[in-house]
């Protein structure tokens, strides 16, 4: 697979951990976030408002859209841009769902942690391959 292949080419943080590690977080971190999001739904009884939502849809829209730019396009910048942009929105989606729904707001903490470590590594590899 081309696109494998221009990963494995890029010069690597140092402290990236392995490649092994991405797909089970990532599944657990997601499992977490629709978890988070039916958490929320049941506590405003299915009626919550607009903003929460909004800022869930695009916080989800933007972590399904960082792979493709930086794996598809192989543009580590935009990617990179997109990952910033990620972490705000899911700051903001912590405290829209805190405001009526604390658990789920806890249950998003992970991926905001993990997102902001993703952050790190997507800025040493801009670095490191630019």
């Amino acid at each position: 697979m081309q696109n494998y292949e221009w990963y494995n080419s890029l010069v690597r943080p140092e402290n990236s951990p392995p490649k092994w590690i991405f797909a089970p977080v990532w599944t657990i971190l997601y499992g977490m976030i629709f978890l988070s999001l039916i958490v929320f739904l049941k506590d405003n009884h299915f009626k919550p408002t607009l903003l929460p939502l909004l800022f869930f849809g695009i916080q989800i829209v933007l972590n399904l859209s960082w792979s493709p730019v930086f794996f598809g396009l192989k543009n580590i910048k935009a990617a990179f841009y997109i990952v910033c942009f990620l972490v705000i929105f899911i700051i903001l989606n912590i405290y829209a769902f805190y405001k009526t729904s604390p658990f789920a707001a806890i249950l998003l903490v992970p991926y905001f942690l993990w997102t902001s470590y993703a952050t790190y590594l997507n800025y040493q590899f801009l670095k490191l391959n630019t």
